[in-house]
C-alpha cells in the first residue's frame, strides 16, 4: 500500500463515520455546530497520530496478555496531553466539548486503529494511518456539524447566513440522527459510484 493511499483511505474507503460507523457517541453529541465538529475531529486526529506512533514503537515488546491495557494507558497519556493543551490554548472549545475529550481514550476508532493497524506496521505507516483516519473523521464531523448548524440556526461556523431562525430539532438529538442518516446514504451512493469503476 502506498504512503498516499494510507492517508486517503480514511476519506472514502475506510471513513470512520460514514463507512465503518465508528465513534457514533462523539459524532452525534458534539456536532451541534461546524466548529464543534471540527474541534472534536482535530482532537481525535491528534490522539490517533500520536497513539498510533507510540503503539507502533512498543507493540513488539508488549506481551499479548496485557496488550489492550498497555494500549489504553498509552492512549490515555496522549489524551491527557491533549486536555492540558486544550485547557491552555482553546478553553472555550474545551468547555464546549466537555466530557467527550477524556472519552477519546475509549473511542473505538482510536483503539481499533491501534489494534488493527499500528500494532502491526511501522511507525511512519502508523502515523500516516492516523492522519488519514483522523482527517476522514474530522471531515465527517465538520460536514455533519455544518449541516446541523445550517438547518438548526441558519448559520455556519457561527456566521448567520439567512435572516430568521432555523429548526431547533436539527440542533437536538433527533436532528443528529436524521442528518447523519441522510449524509451516510449520500456518502455511500458517492462511494459506490466512484469505487465500482
Amino acid at each position: 500500500m502506498s504512503k498516499l493511499s494510507l492517508i486517503t483511505k480514511g476519506f472514502v474507503k475506510d471513513n470512520p463515520t460514514f463507512v465503518l460507523v465508528l465513534g457514533m457517541c462523539p459524532t452525534l453529541a458534539t456536532t451541534t455546530s461546524a466548529i464543534n465538529g471540527l474541534g472534536m475531529g482535530v482532537a481525535t486526529t491528534f490522539v490517533l497520530i500520536f497513539s498510533n506512533v507510540l503503539i507502533s514503537l512498543v507493540a513488539k515488546q508488549v506481551p499479548d496478555k496485557v496488550r489492550i491495557p498497555v494500549y489504553i494507558v498509552l492512549i490515555a497519556a496522549v489524551v491527557t496531553v491533549l486536555q492540558l493543551l486544550m485547557q491552555a490554548y482553546t478553553p472555550g472549545l474545551y468547555q464546549t466539548l466537555g466530557i467527550f475529550i477524556p472519552l477519546i481514550v475509549v473511542n473505538c476508532i482510536v483503539l481499533g486503529r491501534a489494534e488493527a493497524f499500528a500494532s502491526k506496521n511501522t511507525v511512519l505507516d502508523s502515523a500516516l494511518d492516523g492522519i488519514g483516519i483522523g482527517l476522514g473523521f474530522t471531515l465527517s464531523l465538520t460536514v455533519l456539524g455544518a449541516v446541523r448548524e445550517l438547518l438548526g440556526t441558519a448559520s455556519i461556523f457561527g456566521f448567520k447566513l439567512i435572516d430568521g431562525d432555523g429548526m431547533l430539532a436539527f440542533v437536538l438529538a433527533p436532528g443528529a440522527f436524521m442528518v447523519l442518516g441522510y449524509l451516510m446514504v449520500l456518502f455511500n451512493m458517492y462511494k459506490s459510484k466512484f469505487t465500482d469503476k
